[in-house]
């Protein structure tokens, strides 16, 4: 369980985030820029206490060790791997600039089919 005052804790403590198998509550009152990521919502309690500390582990099948680089928002949590850690910054900047290739003429007026096909086909050469 993961609620108002584990967050203000553990960011306390200098954590960036939380990812459990447990729940989270206290949906208004966490800090903000602290992400937490959890099995469920819940509106109780529970008997949390630390076992372990700076173990690997495994949170809802993603396994994590002391040290590794976590994405995690609103969709889930992923581990990245420390070998793409040098071109990582330049994928991101790929990522958003082939997506503005559709993203942009998708949102100004008079889009249509044959702006998609152009669209689509500048954003298929800039992604490959």
């Amino acid at each position: 369980m993961v609620g108002e005052i584990h967050v203000a804790v553990h960011k306390g403590l200098g954590l960036s985030g939380a990812l459990t198998n447990g729940l989270v509550r206290d949906l208004g009152d966490l800090d903000p820029g602290f992400p937490v990521v959890a099995g469920g919502v819940g509106p109780s309690h529970g008997f949390v206490h630390v076992t372990e500390f700076g173990t690997g582990a495994t949170v809802m099948g993603l396994e994590v060790a002391e040290g590794d680089l976590i994405h995690a928002d609103r969709h889930g949590a992923v581990v990245i791997p420390t070998e793409v850690l040098p071109r990582l910054e330049a994928a991101i900047e790929t990522l958003f600039a082939s997506e503005a290739l559709v993203l942009g003429p998708a949102r100004s007026e008079g889009f249509g089919i044959e702006a998609l096909r152009e669209a689509w086909s500048a954003f298929e050469k800039a992604r490959t």
